[in-house]
């Protein structure tokens, strides 16, 4: 987890769509194997593959398993085969349509967040409640905003309309995601977050921490997006001039969906394997606004997504 490359390796275990398939008795066995491991008695033979697999499943600070739509191996397949992403990227949407699908992309957004939460501390359900109406607010009000400047705008040609249009949901998803963090956490930057030394202890609470993490958490929503909004529109741009989509218009839907589904597979592990789940900083920079033990190591771990 020290290296892009082995969160990189660990996520794609994380989001392996054969995950969805595992058994009841197996996911029972799962949570077993999950407290062997975090008590050091992880029977002969066990491998740290089938360890991290099982996170996938359940969650590791409730043990409880993760709706299969809202789990990280689902979220890749449900939101590209049903549509959301697609729906996303469709031309010539009308106002009702661009509502809708924003609306349904912060929805799913919002249970993902829910379902894989840090559970380790209490967190009222008024925060996500917050979190999710600024997130959907924040991503309609850009989307048709942009998407009614762009109508207005006599000097492009209808063809050049179209392509800009399709790049509208980047600008309204990646804004949202940001409101979505700001709002669900700002009681972060009031309060400051735990800080551990390098035994796990924790030696103190930090706004300046909170900062870190927080912007570390923001970057990472913003770059998701990116390969799944930007991407698609590109792609699809060039091969609707093909003469098989050009003959064939029906098969523009199921190629789009596999384009998304492709460039979502590779934007989530890359997104998420940017920045370590726990970031060691030098203590310095977080020393302003520490309260609680005080920070004696030069350097501290800071949990960050």
């Amino acid at each position: 987890q020290t290296s892009f490359y082995g969160r990189f390796r660990h996520f794609l275990d994380i989001i392996d769509p054969r995950t969805l398939f595992v058994t009841e008795s197996r996911l029972k066995e799962a949570v077993q194997l999950l407290e062997d491991y975090k008590h050091g008695t992880l029977p002969p033979g066990v491998t740290n593959k089938e360890v991290r697999g099982e996170n996938a499943i359940i969650h590791p600070d409730t043990n409880e398993t993760i709706f299969m739509p809202f789990r990280m191996s689902g979220t890749v397949i449900h939101r590209s085969l049903l549509l959301q992403v697609v729906g996303l990227l469709l031309p010539n949407q009308t106002l009702a349509s661009t509502v809708f699908w924003q609306w349904l992309n912060q929805s799913h957004n919002a249970c993902v967040n829910y379902a894989n939460r840090n559970a380790s501390k209490p967190s009222p359900t008024s925060k996500f409640i917050q979190g999710y109406l600024g997130a959907v607010i924040s991503a309609v009000s850009i989307a048709v905003g942009l998407n009614v400047l762009i109508q207005r705008a006599n000097k492009f040609t209808p063809a050049t309309r179209l392509l800009i249009q399709r790049f509208v949901p980047f600008p309204a998803v990646a804004s949202a995601n940001i409101c979505n963090v700001v709002l669900m956490r700002h009681t972060e930057l009031e309060e400051g977050i735990d800080v551990l030394d390098s035994n796990g202890n924790i030696v103190g609470s930090s706004r300046v921490a909170a900062k870190h993490a927080l912007l570390e958490t923001a970057l990472t929503r913003v770059v998701l997006p990116m390969p799944i909004l930007v991407l698609p529109p590109i792609i699809m741009s060039v091969l609707e001039k093909t003469s098989l989509l050009r003959s064939r218009p029906r098969m523009v839907l199921p190629v789009q969906s596999l384009v998304c589904l492709a460039a979502f597979g590779l934007a989530l592990p890359l997104a998420i394997s940017l920045f370590p789940q726990m970031s060691e900083v030098s203590a310095a920079r977080v020393t302003t606004g520490v309260t609680d033990h005080g920070l004696s190591p030069s350097w501290v771990i800071v949990p960050s997504l």
